[in-house]
């Protein structure tokens, strides 16, 4: 608990978390109803796209989201944390709009460049805004459920939009677009109407006495102040995670069709594999009480190092077994992380410093990308994933040092009021 004000015990903390989380769910079933998540590559070649120019598009929306992250934390804390969401989201029905009226190639590189603006506004700010409504309550010491739930319910409504996104294209791709757009439509009606603003320079702080504690005036030297080698550290291990399971995720496609597994094999592991990491982040509460992050951590690196050795043996049954049986458990260390980053950082800056995370964790993740394609291509599918088990063990060796020294990643607010209890 940050000390930000009093907390609440029993019933009334339940009561004011559900006030706070009700919205918030809501918000992230219809803001995960995105149903060409799953087609829109066969859209984009449908619409005479090359595979190179279809690539180009990917990587332009990948670059422009991760570079747009600082400013539009900056932003976020400077207008408000739902006023960046909303513009966010707004922005991002637009260009999928704009994407379903037109086959003009030049004209998609400008709305993927808006999509990925769009998502960098709402990066950082939708878990900014629901840490300090939870503050200003005094309930965060139910964030850690929370958060799982709201992953989860975010994640198994993606892969149902999914499927139901491959049945409505089979009337147009024009019902497909719009029922996304639409949903993030009410998405932000639904914050409008329910969920007040938040800002950087808000009641928050003064709660905490954040002019006198707090007195950063930018987020660089926020961070600066708050960037302790331990938080540093997680950051980067955490990138080095998500650098490994999400092109593990993408890439276990092509690995499974490469090791004999038929189309219609590989689309069930997959849709199943979606489906396990969304709902094993409810196990987070109880792994943050009984375990803690710091232990969490390097097992869901081994975990993930165990998984590509094992798809390396090019046994496509194993290399099944191995994706479900281990590819939820980092899902797991990314919900209670999430938690470690709101407390360690002040809410004046905490839609900036947050962005920037998940700015370092973009790059890592784009590096990743490039690296297991090139293992892939030059090694072979089943030997190139083998050989990319060594970043989740240079992860695991980098957070040696922290879990040995049982060193806390905490702020000064932390240290006042005392650890936090379990």
């Amino acid at each position: 608990m940050t000390g930000t004000t009093e907390v609440l015990d029993g019933s009334a903390a339940v009561d004011a978390a559900r006030s706070v989380t009700r919205p918030f769910y809501i918000y992230a079933v219809l803001s995960n109803s995105m149903f060409q998540r799953g087609v829109f590559v066969i859209f984009l070649y449908q619409q005479g796209f090359s595979a190179g120019q279809v690539a180009l598009l990917q990587t332009l929306l990948f670059l422009v989201s991760g570079l747009a992250e600082l400013p539009t934390g900056i932003i976020a804390d400077r207008i408000g944390r739902r006023a960046s969401i909303v513009i966010g989201q707004v922005l991002v029905a637009g260009c999928l709009l704009g994407q379903v009226a037109t086959s003009d190639y030049w004209l998609f590189l400008t709305l993927f460049i808006g999509q990925g603006v769009g998502m960098a506004c709402v990066s950082g700010s939708d878990t900014a805004l629901l840490y300090d409504l939870l503050v200003r309550r005094g309930a965060t010491s139910g964030y850690v459920r929370i958060r799982s739930r709201f992953t989860m319910l975010g994640t198994v409504t993606s892969g149902i939009a999914i499927v139901l996104g491959g049945q409505l294209q089979r009337f147009s791709w024009g019902i497909v677009y719009a029922a996304s757009a639409s949903c993030l439509v009410v998405a932000v009606l639904v914050l409008l109407a329910r969920v007040p603003e938040i800002r950087g320079a808000d009641e928050v702080d003064k709660q905490d006495g954040a002019g006198k504690e707090h007195g950063d005036t930018t987020a660089w030297r926020a961070m600066l102040r708050v960037a302790t080698p331990a938080l540093v550290t997680l950051v980067v291990v955490s990138g080095l995670m998500h650098a490994t399971l999400t092109p593990y995720i993408i890439f276990t496609q092509k690995t499974l069709s490469d090791q004999g597994a038929s189309t219609a094999l590989v689309s069930v592991v997959v849709s199943a594999g979606f489906f396990i990491g969304g709902l094993t982040p409810l196990l987070s509460d109880r792994a943050d009480r009984r375990v803690g992050y710091r232990i969490i951590a390097p097992l869901s690196l081994l975990a993930l190092a165990a998984a590509l050795g094992l798809t390396g043996l090019g046994l496509v049954w194993v290399t099944i077994a191995a994706f479900l049986l281990l590819v939820g458990i980092p899902e797991i260390t990314a919900v209670l992380v999430d938690n470690v980053f709101n407390e360690a950082v002040p809410s004046r800056h905490r839609a900036s410093l947050l962005s920037m995370i998940a700015f370092v964790e973009s790059v890592l993740i784009g590096i990743g990308y490039l690296v297991l394609g090139a293992l892939m291509g030059g090694l072979g599918s089943s030997a190139g994933m083998a050989v990319y088990a060594a970043v989740p063990l240079l992860a695991c060796l980098l957070w040696l040092p922290v879990l040995i020294r049982g060193t806390r990643v905490t702020t000064g607010s932390e240290r006042t009021a005392g650890p936090k209890e379990s």
